[in-house]
Protein backbone atom coordinates (compact mmCIF):
# COMPACT_ATOMS: atom_id res chain seq x y z
CA UNK A 1 0.00 0.00 0.00
CA UNK A 2 1.13 3.58 -0.73
CA UNK A 3 3.65 4.84 1.89
CA UNK A 4 3.24 1.53 3.76
CA UNK A 5 -0.03 2.78 5.25
CA UNK A 6 -1.04 -0.83 5.99
CA UNK A 7 2.08 -1.34 8.12
CA UNK A 8 1.42 1.55 10.52
CA UNK A 9 -0.09 1.11 13.99
CA UNK A 10 -3.82 0.91 13.21
CA UNK A 11 -4.91 2.88 16.30
CA UNK A 12 -2.50 5.76 15.62
CA UNK A 13 -4.18 8.98 14.43
CA UNK A 14 -3.05 9.73 10.87
CA UNK A 15 -4.70 13.13 10.55
CA UNK A 16 -6.96 15.66 12.24
CA UNK A 17 -8.52 18.54 10.32
CA UNK A 18 -9.64 21.93 11.59
CA UNK A 19 -13.30 20.82 11.74
CA UNK A 20 -12.31 18.28 14.40
CA UNK A 21 -12.64 15.26 12.09
CA UNK A 22 -9.93 12.62 12.43
CA UNK A 23 -8.81 9.38 10.84
CA UNK A 24 -6.56 6.61 12.18
CA UNK A 25 -4.10 4.64 10.09
CA UNK A 26 -6.38 1.61 10.44
CA UNK A 27 -9.39 3.58 9.19
CA UNK A 28 -7.29 5.02 6.34
CA UNK A 29 -6.33 1.48 5.28
CA UNK A 30 -10.00 0.42 5.35
CA UNK A 31 -10.96 3.50 3.34
CA UNK A 32 -8.42 2.58 0.65
CA UNK A 33 -10.03 -0.86 0.40
CA UNK A 34 -13.53 0.65 0.18
CA UNK A 35 -12.34 3.02 -2.52
CA UNK A 36 -11.01 0.07 -4.52
CA UNK A 37 -14.34 -1.74 -4.21
CA UNK A 38 -16.03 1.31 -5.73
CA UNK A 39 -13.37 1.82 -8.42
CA UNK A 40 -11.38 -1.40 -9.05
CA UNK A 41 -9.52 -0.31 -12.18
CA UNK A 42 -6.79 2.08 -13.26
CA UNK A 43 -8.15 5.36 -14.56
CA UNK A 44 -7.88 9.15 -14.18
CA UNK A 45 -9.75 11.08 -11.47
CA UNK A 46 -9.83 14.70 -10.38
CA UNK A 47 -9.44 15.38 -6.65
CA UNK A 48 -11.04 18.69 -5.68
CA UNK A 49 -8.59 19.29 -2.88
CA UNK A 50 -8.93 20.99 0.47
CA UNK A 51 -6.89 20.37 3.61
CA UNK A 52 -9.51 18.04 5.06
CA UNK A 53 -9.84 14.32 5.80
CA UNK A 54 -11.83 13.65 2.63
CA UNK A 55 -9.13 15.02 0.31
CA UNK A 56 -6.38 13.20 2.20
CA UNK A 57 -8.25 9.91 1.98
CA UNK A 58 -8.82 10.31 -1.75
CA UNK A 59 -5.13 11.00 -2.37
CA UNK A 60 -3.88 8.00 -0.41
CA UNK A 61 -6.57 5.68 -1.78
CA UNK A 62 -5.92 6.67 -5.38
CA UNK A 63 -2.17 6.02 -5.20
CA UNK A 64 -2.66 2.83 -3.16
CA UNK A 65 -4.93 1.47 -5.89
CA UNK A 66 -2.94 2.69 -8.91
CA UNK A 67 -5.63 5.20 -9.82
CA UNK A 68 -4.09 8.42 -11.19
CA UNK A 69 -5.32 11.62 -9.52
CA UNK A 70 -5.02 15.18 -10.77
CA UNK A 71 -5.05 17.22 -7.57
CA UNK A 72 -6.55 20.66 -8.09
CA UNK A 73 -7.77 23.46 -5.89
CA UNK A 74 -11.40 22.88 -4.86
CA UNK A 75 -11.95 26.61 -5.42
CA UNK A 76 -10.40 26.63 -8.89
CA UNK A 77 -11.55 29.16 -11.47
CA UNK A 78 -14.51 27.61 -13.25
CA UNK A 79 -13.20 28.29 -16.74
CA UNK A 80 -9.85 26.65 -15.96
CA UNK A 81 -11.67 23.68 -14.42
CA UNK A 82 -13.70 23.17 -17.58
CA UNK A 83 -10.54 23.50 -19.69
CA UNK A 84 -8.82 20.80 -17.62
CA UNK A 85 -11.86 18.53 -17.94
CA UNK A 86 -12.00 18.97 -21.71
CA UNK A 87 -8.26 18.32 -22.12
CA UNK A 88 -7.74 15.40 -19.76
CA UNK A 89 -11.20 13.73 -19.59
CA UNK A 90 -11.28 12.35 -16.02
CA UNK A 91 -13.57 9.35 -15.62
CA UNK A 92 -14.41 10.32 -12.02
CA UNK A 93 -14.24 13.35 -9.75
CA UNK A 94 -13.64 13.10 -5.98
CA UNK A 95 -14.84 16.15 -4.10
CA UNK A 96 -17.38 17.55 -1.70
CA UNK A 97 -20.82 16.31 -2.62
CA UNK A 98 -22.04 19.91 -2.88
CA UNK A 99 -19.66 20.37 -5.85
CA UNK A 100 -20.96 17.31 -7.70
CA UNK A 101 -24.56 18.31 -8.37
CA UNK A 102 -26.11 16.56 -11.35
CA UNK A 103 -23.39 13.88 -11.50
CA UNK A 104 -24.06 10.24 -10.50
CA UNK A 105 -22.22 9.43 -7.25
CA UNK A 106 -20.98 5.83 -6.93
CA UNK A 107 -19.34 6.11 -3.49
CA UNK A 108 -19.24 8.65 -0.68
CA UNK A 109 -17.47 9.12 2.65
CA UNK A 110 -16.22 11.96 4.87
CA UNK A 111 -18.55 14.39 3.09
CA UNK A 112 -16.91 13.62 -0.27
CA UNK A 113 -18.33 11.77 -3.22
CA UNK A 114 -16.90 9.85 -6.18
CA UNK A 115 -18.86 11.06 -9.19
CA UNK A 116 -18.88 9.57 -12.68
CA UNK A 117 -18.31 12.12 -15.48
CA UNK A 118 -19.18 10.03 -18.51
CA UNK A 119 -15.72 10.77 -19.93
CA UNK A 120 -12.87 8.37 -20.70
CA UNK A 121 -9.24 9.47 -20.44
CA UNK A 122 -6.52 8.69 -22.94
CA UNK A 123 -4.25 5.69 -22.15
CA UNK A 124 -2.09 6.18 -19.06
CA UNK A 125 1.63 5.42 -18.81
CA UNK A 126 2.07 2.47 -16.46
CA UNK A 127 4.30 4.30 -13.99
CA UNK A 128 2.26 7.52 -13.99
CA UNK A 129 1.12 8.04 -10.39
CA UNK A 130 0.02 11.63 -9.93
CA UNK A 131 -0.61 14.88 -11.78
CA UNK A 132 -0.10 18.34 -10.31
CA UNK A 133 -0.56 21.79 -11.79
CA UNK A 134 2.65 23.74 -12.25
CA UNK A 135 3.08 26.13 -9.33
CA UNK A 136 3.03 29.18 -11.57
CA UNK A 137 0.23 31.70 -11.47
CA UNK A 138 -0.87 32.05 -15.07
CA UNK A 139 -3.82 29.67 -14.90
CA UNK A 140 -2.20 27.31 -17.38
CA UNK A 141 -3.58 23.78 -17.88
CA UNK A 142 0.02 22.51 -18.06
CA UNK A 143 0.62 19.62 -15.63
CA UNK A 144 3.63 17.89 -14.13
CA UNK A 145 3.64 14.10 -14.49
CA UNK A 146 4.88 12.18 -11.42
CA UNK A 147 5.88 8.53 -11.18
CA UNK A 148 5.39 6.26 -8.17
CA UNK A 149 9.16 6.37 -7.66
CA UNK A 150 9.10 10.20 -7.60
CA UNK A 151 6.50 10.45 -4.86
CA UNK A 152 7.78 7.67 -2.63
CA UNK A 153 11.45 8.67 -2.90
CA UNK A 154 10.53 12.25 -1.96
CA UNK A 155 8.55 11.06 1.07
CA UNK A 156 11.36 8.75 2.15
CA UNK A 157 14.14 11.34 1.64
CA UNK A 158 12.31 14.14 3.46
CA UNK A 159 11.40 11.86 6.36
CA UNK A 160 15.07 10.88 6.64
CA UNK A 161 16.36 14.43 6.21
CA UNK A 162 14.13 15.86 8.96
CA UNK A 163 14.51 12.80 11.22
CA UNK A 164 10.73 12.33 11.27
CA UNK A 165 9.16 9.66 13.47
CA UNK A 166 5.67 8.58 14.53
CA UNK A 167 5.61 11.12 17.38
CA UNK A 168 5.61 14.12 15.04
CA UNK A 169 2.51 16.32 14.80
CA UNK A 170 2.92 18.40 11.65
CA UNK A 171 0.95 21.55 11.00
CA UNK A 172 -0.08 20.96 7.36
CA UNK A 173 -1.43 24.32 6.21
CA UNK A 174 0.05 24.65 2.72
CA UNK A 175 -2.47 23.72 0.01
CA UNK A 176 -2.66 20.06 -0.93
CA UNK A 177 -2.62 20.90 -4.64
CA UNK A 178 0.73 22.67 -4.12
CA UNK A 179 3.76 20.38 -4.38
CA UNK A 180 5.32 21.41 -1.07
CA UNK A 181 2.03 21.02 0.78
CA UNK A 182 1.75 17.51 -0.62
CA UNK A 183 5.38 16.79 0.36
CA UNK A 184 4.57 17.64 3.99
CA UNK A 185 1.64 15.21 3.87
CA UNK A 186 3.47 12.33 2.17
CA UNK A 187 6.65 12.50 4.28
CA UNK A 188 4.75 12.51 7.57
CA UNK A 189 2.45 9.68 6.53
CA UNK A 190 5.54 7.70 5.54
CA UNK A 191 6.91 8.29 9.06
CA UNK A 192 3.64 7.22 10.68
CA UNK A 193 3.17 10.70 12.16
CA UNK A 194 0.01 12.76 12.74
CA UNK A 195 -1.01 15.52 10.32
CA UNK A 196 -2.83 18.62 11.56
CA UNK A 197 -4.70 19.67 8.41
CA UNK A 198 -5.82 23.29 8.16
CA UNK A 199 -7.18 25.57 5.45
CA UNK A 200 -7.31 28.52 7.82
CA UNK A 201 -5.33 31.69 7.22
CA UNK A 202 -2.31 32.37 9.41
CA UNK A 203 -4.18 35.47 10.55
CA UNK A 204 -7.13 33.40 11.78
CA UNK A 205 -7.20 32.89 15.54
CA UNK A 206 -8.51 29.33 15.06
CA UNK A 207 -5.28 28.39 13.24
CA UNK A 208 -3.21 29.27 16.30
CA UNK A 209 -5.72 27.66 18.62
CA UNK A 210 -5.35 24.39 16.69
CA UNK A 211 -1.57 24.68 16.61
CA UNK A 212 -1.38 25.14 20.38
CA UNK A 213 -4.13 22.75 21.47
CA UNK A 214 -2.90 19.95 19.18
CA UNK A 215 0.71 20.60 20.22
CA UNK A 216 2.13 20.94 16.71
CA UNK A 217 5.78 19.91 16.52
CA UNK A 218 6.54 21.38 13.10
CA UNK A 219 5.47 24.15 10.74
CA UNK A 220 6.28 24.57 7.04
CA UNK A 221 5.83 27.83 5.17
CA UNK A 222 6.69 29.76 2.02
CA UNK A 223 8.29 33.25 2.06
CA UNK A 224 4.89 34.93 2.14
CA UNK A 225 3.98 32.84 5.21
CA UNK A 226 7.03 34.09 7.08
CA UNK A 227 6.37 37.71 6.10
CA UNK A 228 2.93 37.36 7.73
CA UNK A 229 4.40 35.60 10.78
CA UNK A 230 6.92 38.38 11.24
CA UNK A 231 4.18 41.03 11.25
CA UNK A 232 2.22 38.91 13.76
CA UNK A 233 5.20 38.79 16.15
CA UNK A 234 5.45 35.03 15.76
CA UNK A 235 9.09 35.16 16.77
CA UNK A 236 8.06 36.29 20.25
CA UNK A 237 5.50 33.52 20.75
CA UNK A 238 5.85 30.80 23.35
CA UNK A 239 5.44 27.54 21.42
CA UNK A 240 7.24 24.91 23.52
CA UNK A 241 6.06 21.93 21.46
CA UNK A 242 7.21 23.39 18.14
CA UNK A 243 10.62 21.87 17.36
CA UNK A 244 11.02 22.19 13.58
CA UNK A 245 10.42 25.12 11.22
CA UNK A 246 10.98 24.50 7.51
CA UNK A 247 10.84 26.96 4.64
CA UNK A 248 10.62 26.55 0.88
CA UNK A 249 8.74 27.88 -2.11
CA UNK A 250 11.15 30.70 -2.91
CA UNK A 251 13.86 32.91 -1.48
CA UNK A 252 13.44 34.58 1.90
CA UNK A 253 14.79 38.13 2.29
CA UNK A 254 18.11 37.88 4.12
CA UNK A 255 16.90 39.80 7.18
CA UNK A 256 13.87 37.54 7.55
CA UNK A 257 16.07 34.47 7.05
CA UNK A 258 18.31 35.74 9.89
CA UNK A 259 15.26 36.35 12.07
CA UNK A 260 14.15 32.74 11.58
CA UNK A 261 17.64 31.39 12.27
CA UNK A 262 18.08 33.52 15.40
CA UNK A 263 14.66 32.53 16.73
CA UNK A 264 15.44 28.85 16.23
CA UNK A 265 18.82 29.17 17.94
CA UNK A 266 17.33 31.13 20.85
CA UNK A 267 14.45 28.72 21.48
CA UNK A 268 16.16 25.39 20.80
CA UNK A 269 14.33 24.68 17.56
CA UNK A 270 15.60 23.65 14.12
CA UNK A 271 15.19 26.01 11.17
CA UNK A 272 15.74 24.28 7.82
CA UNK A 273 15.57 26.24 4.57
CA UNK A 274 14.75 24.04 1.58
CA UNK A 275 14.57 24.45 -2.17
CA UNK A 276 12.42 22.64 -4.66
CA UNK A 277 10.14 22.67 -7.67
CA UNK A 278 7.04 20.76 -8.69
CA UNK A 279 9.26 19.13 -11.35
CA UNK A 280 11.49 17.78 -8.56
CA UNK A 281 8.60 16.51 -6.43
CA UNK A 282 8.99 19.44 -4.06
CA UNK A 283 12.27 19.30 -2.17
CA UNK A 284 15.65 19.05 -3.89
CA UNK A 285 18.06 20.92 -1.61
CA UNK A 286 18.34 21.94 2.03
CA UNK A 287 20.53 23.95 4.38
CA UNK A 288 21.51 22.06 7.52
CA UNK A 289 20.14 23.88 10.59
CA UNK A 290 23.61 24.30 12.12
CA UNK A 291 24.58 26.44 9.09
CA UNK A 292 21.55 28.76 9.20
CA UNK A 293 23.38 31.54 11.03
CA UNK A 294 26.53 31.47 8.91
CA UNK A 295 25.02 30.78 5.46
CA UNK A 296 22.16 33.26 5.43
CA UNK A 297 20.04 32.93 2.29
CA UNK A 298 21.65 29.69 1.13
CA UNK A 299 19.77 26.57 0.04
CA UNK A 300 22.78 24.47 1.08
CA UNK A 301 23.25 21.30 -0.93
CA UNK A 302 21.28 18.44 -2.43
CA UNK A 303 18.94 16.25 -0.40
CA UNK A 304 19.91 12.60 0.22
CA UNK A 305 20.13 10.60 -3.03
CA UNK A 306 20.29 13.78 -5.11
CA UNK A 307 23.06 15.95 -6.58
CA UNK A 308 23.48 19.57 -7.71
CA UNK A 309 25.72 21.13 -10.33
CA UNK A 310 26.11 24.37 -12.29
CA UNK A 311 26.39 25.03 -16.01
CA UNK A 312 28.42 28.20 -16.48
CA UNK A 313 28.22 30.69 -19.38
CA UNK A 314 30.71 28.66 -21.39
CA UNK A 315 28.49 25.57 -21.13
CA UNK A 316 30.73 23.64 -18.73
CA UNK A 317 29.07 21.71 -15.94
CA UNK A 318 30.76 21.64 -12.55
CA UNK A 319 29.82 20.36 -9.10
CA UNK A 320 32.87 21.62 -7.18
CA UNK A 321 34.44 24.97 -6.37
CA UNK A 322 32.99 28.44 -6.76
CA UNK A 323 30.76 29.10 -9.74
CA UNK A 324 27.69 30.84 -11.16
CA UNK A 325 25.21 29.54 -13.71
CA UNK A 326 22.07 27.50 -14.26
CA UNK A 327 21.58 24.94 -11.50
CA UNK A 328 21.06 21.32 -12.51
CA UNK A 329 19.52 18.71 -10.21
CA UNK A 330 19.75 14.92 -10.53
CA UNK A 331 17.79 12.43 -8.46
CA UNK A 332 15.01 9.82 -8.33
CA UNK A 333 12.46 12.53 -7.49
CA UNK A 334 12.81 14.25 -10.89
CA UNK A 335 9.44 13.89 -12.55
CA UNK A 336 8.56 12.26 -15.85
CA UNK A 337 7.87 15.50 -17.73
CA UNK A 338 4.91 17.71 -18.58
CA UNK A 339 1.44 17.21 -19.97
CA UNK A 340 -0.43 19.82 -21.99
CA UNK A 341 -3.17 17.51 -23.31
CA UNK A 342 -4.70 14.10 -22.62
CA UNK A 343 -2.46 12.29 -25.09
CA UNK A 344 0.59 13.30 -23.04
CA UNK A 345 -0.57 11.07 -20.16
CA UNK A 346 0.70 8.09 -22.14
CA UNK A 347 4.24 9.45 -22.39
CA UNK A 348 7.11 7.83 -20.48
CA UNK A 349 10.06 9.38 -18.68
CA UNK A 350 11.34 12.35 -20.70
CA UNK A 351 13.74 13.70 -18.05
CA UNK A 352 15.68 10.56 -17.07
CA UNK A 353 16.32 11.93 -13.60
CA UNK A 354 17.87 15.22 -14.79
CA UNK A 355 16.24 18.61 -14.19
CA UNK A 356 17.42 21.89 -15.67
CA UNK A 357 15.92 24.10 -12.98
CA UNK A 358 15.94 27.42 -14.87
CA UNK A 359 17.32 29.00 -11.69
CA UNK A 360 20.60 30.88 -11.67
CA UNK A 361 22.68 29.79 -8.67
CA UNK A 362 25.95 30.83 -7.12
CA UNK A 363 28.07 28.19 -5.37
CA UNK A 364 30.53 29.31 -2.70
CA UNK A 365 33.89 27.80 -1.75
CA UNK A 366 32.20 25.56 0.83
CA UNK A 367 29.87 24.06 -1.77
CA UNK A 368 26.74 25.91 -0.58
CA UNK A 369 24.33 27.12 -3.25
CA UNK A 370 22.51 30.46 -3.38
CA UNK A 371 19.67 31.20 -5.82
CA UNK A 372 20.30 34.60 -7.41
CA UNK A 373 17.63 34.71 -10.14
CA UNK A 374 15.74 33.01 -12.93
CA UNK A 375 17.17 32.35 -16.36
CA UNK A 376 14.25 34.05 -18.10
CA UNK A 377 13.53 36.81 -15.57
CA UNK A 378 15.99 39.31 -17.01
CA UNK A 379 15.81 42.59 -18.84
CA UNK A 380 18.62 44.00 -20.94
CA UNK A 381 18.56 47.81 -20.90
CA UNK A 382 21.36 49.64 -22.70
CA UNK A 383 23.47 46.51 -22.48
CA UNK A 384 22.92 46.16 -18.71
CA UNK A 385 21.55 42.79 -17.65
CA UNK A 386 18.91 43.38 -14.95
CA UNK A 387 17.72 40.41 -12.89
CA UNK A 388 14.09 41.01 -11.87
CA UNK A 389 14.28 38.57 -8.95
CA UNK A 390 17.42 40.28 -7.69
CA UNK A 391 15.80 43.73 -7.79
CA UNK A 392 12.71 42.45 -5.96
CA UNK A 393 14.95 40.92 -3.31
CA UNK A 394 16.96 44.13 -2.91
CA UNK A 395 13.87 46.31 -2.55
CA UNK A 396 12.11 44.01 -0.06
CA UNK A 397 15.31 43.71 1.98
CA UNK A 398 15.83 47.49 2.12
CA UNK A 399 12.22 48.70 2.57
CA UNK A 400 9.03 47.70 4.33
CA UNK A 401 7.05 46.84 1.21
CA UNK A 402 5.94 44.04 -1.04
CA UNK A 403 7.46 44.28 -4.51
CA UNK A 404 6.97 42.93 -8.04
CA UNK A 405 9.24 43.78 -10.98
CA UNK A 406 8.60 43.63 -14.70
CA UNK A 407 9.10 45.75 -17.80
CA UNK A 408 10.88 45.46 -21.12
CA UNK A 409 14.27 46.23 -22.61
CA UNK A 410 13.61 49.96 -22.37
CA UNK A 411 12.17 50.36 -18.87
CA UNK A 412 12.24 48.54 -15.53
CA UNK A 413 8.82 48.74 -13.83
CA UNK A 414 8.67 48.25 -10.07
CA UNK A 415 5.36 47.83 -8.25
CA UNK A 416 5.36 48.47 -4.50
CA UNK A 417 2.64 48.58 -1.82
CA UNK A 418 4.12 51.25 0.46
CA UNK A 419 2.78 54.67 -0.62
CA UNK A 420 5.34 56.58 1.44
CA UNK A 421 8.52 55.50 -0.36
CA UNK A 422 8.27 55.56 -4.19
CA UNK A 423 10.98 58.22 -4.56
CA UNK A 424 13.31 56.43 -2.12
CA UNK A 425 12.82 53.16 -3.99
CA UNK A 426 13.49 54.87 -7.32
CA UNK A 427 16.75 56.42 -6.12
CA UNK A 428 17.80 53.17 -4.45
CA UNK A 429 17.22 51.04 -7.56
CA UNK A 430 18.96 53.55 -9.84
CA UNK A 431 21.96 53.47 -7.54
CA UNK A 432 22.03 49.67 -7.40
CA UNK A 433 21.42 48.97 -11.11
CA UNK A 434 23.31 51.95 -12.60
CA UNK A 435 20.30 52.69 -14.81
CA UNK A 436 19.08 56.21 -15.59
CA UNK A 437 16.04 57.54 -13.76
CA UNK A 438 14.09 57.65 -17.04
CA UNK A 439 14.56 53.89 -17.40
CA UNK A 440 13.05 53.03 -14.00
CA UNK A 441 9.38 53.47 -13.14
CA UNK A 442 7.97 52.92 -9.65
CA UNK A 443 4.23 52.33 -9.32
CA UNK A 444 2.26 52.14 -6.07
CA UNK A 445 -0.48 49.47 -5.91
CA UNK A 446 -2.87 48.54 -3.12
CA UNK A 447 -1.83 44.91 -3.08
CA UNK A 448 0.25 42.40 -5.03
CA UNK A 449 -2.10 39.46 -5.35
CA UNK A 450 -0.78 36.04 -4.38
CA UNK A 451 -2.27 32.57 -4.34
CA UNK A 452 -2.40 30.26 -1.33
CA UNK A 453 1.15 29.08 -2.01
CA UNK A 454 2.46 32.65 -1.96
CA UNK A 455 3.00 32.83 -5.74
CA UNK A 456 2.19 36.11 -7.47
CA UNK A 457 -1.07 36.13 -9.44
CA UNK A 458 -0.21 37.89 -12.65
CA UNK A 459 -3.63 38.79 -14.04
Amino acid sequence: MFLDIDKKLSSKIAAIDDSGALITYGALKEFCEEFYDALPRRTLIFIMAENVIGSLGGYVAALSNRIVPLIINAHIDRQLYETLKDLYKPEFIWGRETLLEGMPIVFSKYGFGLARTGLLPDPLYDELSLLLPTSGSTGSPKLVRHSYRNVESNARNVASLFNLNDQERAMASLPMHYTMGLSVISSHLYAGATLLLSDKSLMDASFWRMMKEERATSFTGVPYSFEILNKMRFFRMDLPYLKLITQGGGKLPDELFKTCAEYAERTGKRFIATYGQTEGTARMAYLAPELAMTKVGSIGGAIPNGSLSIIDESGHETSEGEGVGEMIYRGPNVTLGYAVCGEDLGKGDENNGILHTGDVAQRDKDGCYYIVGRMKRFLKIFGLRIGLDEVEHLVKSAFDTDCLCGGDDEKLIIKITNRMIPEQVLDFVVQKTKLFHKNVQVEVVDVIKRNAAGKVILN
